[in-house]
């Protein structure tokens, strides 16, 4: 399983940036190579939370925890 991690800015606050596992019901099927360009579930994340600016995002095999930014 890969995992995208995402580091969110929120809108009003620039500076106050966190990381947050994103996923929708599509994260099962997302591929590395798809994950490195921008995975379209990515996208589709974003649209659900305009109050959040993506900084960036990392991918990651298998479990992992997400952590502060």
């Amino acid at each position: 399983m890969i995992k995208i991690i995402a580091v969110l800015c929120s809108l009003s606050s620039p500076t106050n940036c966190h990381e947050k596992t994103v996923t929708t019901s599509d994260s099962a099927n997302v591929s590395m190579q798809s994950c490195l360009m921008g995975a379209p579930q990515l996208a589709e994340w974003m649209k659900q939370h305009p109050g959040e600016r993506l900084a960036a995002w990392r991918c990651v095999i298998g479990n992992s925890d997400s952590r502060s930014a």
